[in-house]
């Protein structure tokens, strides 16, 4: 049985910029008429700036491979959102800044280092498949808070080369979503108006900001204390470049891209398999034919291509950074069309991604497009949930492998069910998330009885808007 997962209501005609502006306040999905996962590019006056989404391969490639350099700088609404809590980290760093951090963090997350940060992920996600095997069948918690605070302490060990504890994980877990709630999406300054205006939700966002903070202050502080040299921010203390205030920059750059997205992925996995009982089932025979009855470790990531192929189509139907946007720093010319010096020149991952020229069935869950000599495999450059060129993620190959390992640690012993009468609804703020709680029941499942049964009324959700 094929699944439609839920997506938002699409508009039939192109939106006022009143009304654009309106519900892209609320939810930036909500934006998208039907044709626009049709058109290859796309342009619009809003307010006072030019912006122009590159929506298919070539022009996608000259944004960000051919022309990076001219489109390099982060979109003002990005800019003004992150910088409070980033300060001029790699994220939103630009020119000389940027490349001089980016030299120093992208060797230390390279994929040559994942089997030295392995470990401590198969550590963390074990203790929660223990505390999950503790638990009574049919159990319910949130899953985004879950996967939000695993991430948070895999990152705590792995990252940053000691144990922090669960609750300062969930100290910083609970502050990136609250920061993430309050932050001003619309920013209408981006679009012209004056930067002094003042952002709503400023006091809240701040007082978010000072918790995530205080916890890096005192990873940074306690690492300057110790000879710990595995550890992330150890290795960019060492030529003494950075001062404490930029390693806490990069530091909370690591935690929004090593946590955050990861967390969100995962949740997504889960609510996917709990309505796609055959890609469950095809998982589990996975699982139980590579692993066993033991967890996974890094030598087995290779192995586990249906698990990554999974990860990999969540990745596509709900790219945690759904919106990639820069601020052209001259004149430029896509598609014969002139974009002018400071328009914002946007890839947007929610309509490459569910493109109809390049994706078959773009809105269906199949996670067999990303098999090895799949038919529907992607084109290059119409697949980017961790941006394209120069700007690409570092940490692409650690959230890939903490998802695969984290997935398989978990799915070997449980299956998860939607809550009876939880709906899912995506919502994008900051990232892209399935709205703000996740309910969900846990069931234990072995090798040799497979799939536990799911009670009646707890197997499906009542799509909202009614795809599938």
């Amino acid at each position: 049985m094929e699944f439609i997962p839920p997506f938002p209501p699409r508009p039939k005609t192109s939106l006022s910029v009143f009304e654009l502006l309106r519900r892209g306040t609320q939810n930036f999905l909500n934006i998208w008429e039907e044709k626009a996962f049709e058109y290859q590019t796309m342009s619009m006056q809003v307010l006072a700036r030019q912006v122009f989404i590159c929506n298919s391969p070539d022009t996608v490639r000259h944004a960000f491979i051919t022309r990076a350099e001219n489109f390099q700088r982060k979109s003002p609404q990005i800019r003004n959102a992150l910088s409070p809590l980033l300060g001029d980290g790699l994220f939103v760093s630009d020119g000389e800044t940027w490349k001089q951090r980016r030299q120093m963090v992208s060797p230390v997350l390279h994929t040559s280092r994942m089997d030295q940060f392995a470990p401590a992920m198969v550590e963390t996600v074990g203790e929660l498949a223990d505390r999950w095997a503790a638990l009574p069948d049919g159990a319910t918690f949130d899953v985004l808070k879950v996967m939000a605070q695993l991430t948070a302490e895999i990152i705590c060990r792995a990252v940053f080369g000691r144990t922090l504890g669960a609750e300062h994980a969930r100290e910083v877990a609970e502050a990136f979503t609250e920061y993430q709630k309050y932050v001003d999406q619309s920013d209408l300054a981006s679009f012209g108006l004056p930067s002094w205006v003042p952002r709503r939700n400023g006091a809240k966002t701040r007082r978010a900001t000072a918790r995530i903070h205080a916890v890096l202050d005192g990873i940074i502080a306690d690492l300057q204390r110790t000879e710990d040299d595995g550890s992330v921010i150890r290795m960019l203390m060492r030529d003494g470049v950075l001062d404490a205030t930029a390693l806490r920059n990069e530091a909370a750059v690591i935690f929004l891209a090593g946590h955050e997205t990861t967390a969100n992925c995962l949740s997504w996995v889960w609510y996917l398999l709990s309505q796609a009982p055959e890609v469950e089932a095809r998982l589990h025979e996975e699982l139980d034919t590579v692993l066993g009855s033991r967890a996974p470790t890094f030598a087995d990531v290779s192995q586990l291509v249906y698990t990554r192929a999974i990860v990999e189509e969540t990745l596509r139907l709900y790219p945690p950074v759904p919106l990639l946007a820069r601020e052209a720093k001259e004149d430029d010319t896509i598609r014969s069309r002139k974009v002018k010096a400071g328009a914002l020149v946007m890839v947007v991952p929610w309509l490459l991604h569910r493109h109809r020229l390049y994706w078959r069935k773009p809105d269906h869950f199949m996670p067999e497009r990303f098999l090895p000599g799949s038919p529907d495999a992607p084109q290059k450059y119409t697949y980017v949930p961790f941006s394209i060129g120069p700007r690409i993620c570092p940490g692409l190959s650690f959230g890939l492998v903490e998802a695969i390992i984290c997935l398989a640690s978990l799915a070997r012993g449980t299956t998860l069910r939607l809550a009876p009468g939880a709906v899912v609804e995506p919502v994008c703020r900051l990232t892209l998330r399935p709205g703000d709680t996740l309910p969900m029941t846990v069931w234990k499942r072995t090798a040799a009885a497979g799939t536990r049964p799911v009670p009646a009324g707890a197997s499906a959700q009542r799509c909202p808007v009614h795809h599938g």
